[in-house]
């Protein structure tokens, strides 16, 4: 699923970020880098291991730049759409789930320009669009509620086809839309944004407020920040708690396209961009959501054919698997955050059946079943993955629990790494008694020593002080 703006250029969903976005939206370590932007959980053993894969966005946009999917449209918007692109070009700022534009640098080859405050829909610019606050609008009688605990609410400015029909879930809409704050600052603008109702491709007060419109219709969107971007905000521009001022266009709707029908690159740079939304929600510890976006990237991701005689089908899957491994990795980190330990085991394998020496799956595996109590077989697994990767610190230390919890917790041995240097091939784990403690004179041996000599003395002071 992608967007098709007609101010620039640029991918969904929402709109996705460039590379240097994408890094910012990582949680966890990725190659060794740690990203503190957002509040995050505290680091565990082994997080390098559990990391979030970074979406590698350079090939897909190279691959797709002359690829993109085209939504159809009616002579009227594409009228539109040429409009839009003769009166104002954008420079995209850092961003993530929507586009939001800043005025362009003085650079390159932008001839024509467009200040961020300039309105998408210049012929409805009310006083209640410029000037009147929030508080006002909320209680505003003439709005209507779409949800029942009045913090999403629409004004139709505009009604669309009469008796037409309204969006469904898991459709894919395309909306012309610009957000505010209640200073009026532009924080998203989009002259043509595509997303699929359900996929959190956006916030949720878009997804809710398209499925009460119909095609053609315009409306002022106003909601709280509990169905935007909630306590978090979205650096570096919507603030924490911020409630939100929109104004939409419903432009089409379709049912979404078929991922069986879409050439292999579109595949795979629409499952990155799902990726990342998935990424971002993990950054902010919206974990259920995050694993929504990994499983939809998946659906994207696949090497399924309609003929089961294509003989491209073998060429796809060695294309294809490397960025299902990725995804599968990040699911399977999120279903551990969410506690869904045998569904990360599960997800952890799906990587090995895919790529068996994935070191990141194997510590994985390993230690679910280690938590699982399944001792011998994962330490088979766990010394697989020291034999790829034997200076990893944190496989070492997975091991030396593992060896505590066969003993029973008692520490009668411990696991000793050899330098990998000595192991050659056979870096097998092996056991070091513990050292015994040096053997003393007891101490319940030397405070009777003490109490004896003490009555000794006071034996002779009393013989002494009686002559």
């Amino acid at each position: 699923m992608e967007t098709e703006p007609c101010c620039e250029a640029h991918n969904d969903p929402g709109v996705m970020a460039t590379d240097s976005e994408v890094k910012e939206a990582i949680f966890g370590l990725v190659d060794g880098n740690s990203l503190n932007e957002l509040p995050r959980a505290p680091a565990e053993e082994g997080e390098e291991l559990f990391g979030i894969e970074q979406a590698e966005t350079e090939r897909s946009a190279a691959e797709n730049k002359d690829t993109e999917i085209k939504s159809p449209s009616d002579p009227e918007q594409e009228s539109g759409e040429t409009r839009c692109k003769a009166v104002k070009k954008f420079k995209k700022s850092n961003s993530w789930k929507m586009v939001r534009f800043q005025d362009p640098s003085t650079e390159d080859d932008v001839l024509e320009r467009d200040s961020s405050t300039e309105s998408l829909f210049p012929e409805y610019a009310t006083q209640e669009w410029t000037s009147t606050s929030f508080e006002d609008l909320f209680m505003a009688e003439d709005w209507t509620e779409i949800t029942e605990d009045r913090l999403l609410r629409k004004k139709v400015l505009e009604p669309g086809t009469p008796q037409g029909p309204h969006p469904a879930w898991d459709q894919e809409v395309t909306v012309k839309m610009q957000c505010v704050l209640e200073d009026r600052t532009v924080v998203e603008k989009d002259c043509k944004l595509v997303f699929v109702i359900g996929e959190g491709d956006v916030n949720q007060a878009l997804e809710e407020c398209v499925m009460s419109m119909q095609k053609g219709e315009i409306t002022l969107l106003l909601t709280d920040s509990q169905y935007a971007y909630g306590l978090l905000g979205r650096e570096p521009d919507i603030p924490a708690w911020a409630p939100l001022l929109y104004q939409l266009q419903l432009l089409d709707f379709r049912e979404k396209p078929d991922p069986l029908t879409l050439p292999i690159a579109d595949r795979i740079r629409i499952g990155n961009q799902k990726r990342e939304t998935g990424n971002f929600h993990f950054q902010r510890e919206e974990y259920s959501l995050a694993a929504r976006a990994y499983c939809v990237a998946l659906d994207v991701l696949t090497t399924r054919s309609k003929d089961g005689n294509d003989v491209g089908v073998k060429e796809e899957e060695e294309e294809v698997q490397d960025y299902r491994v990725k995804c599968l990795n990040n699911l399977a980190t999120t279903q551990v955050r969410l506690e869904q330990f045998d569904e990360a085991l599960h997800t952890s394998r799906d990587v090995l059946t895919l790529e068996p020496n994935n070191v990141k799956a194997l510590f994985r595996v390993g230690k679910l079943l280690s938590d699982k109590s399944e001792y011998k077989e994962a330490m088979e697994v766990l010394k697989r993955a020291l034999k790829l990767e034997p200076a990893t610190k944190a496989i070492h230390v997975e091991l030396s629990k593992l060896v505590k919890r066969q003993s029973g917790g008692k520490e009668t041995q411990e696991w000793k790494p050899k330098p990998a240097e000595m192991l050659g091939d056979n870096i097998a784990p092996f056991l070091i008694p513990s050292k015994k403690k040096p053997s003393g004179i007891s101490w319940k041996f030397i405070l009777g020593a003490l109490v004896v000599a003490l009555g000794s003395l006071v034996t002779s002071m009393i013989l002494t002080a009686r002559n």
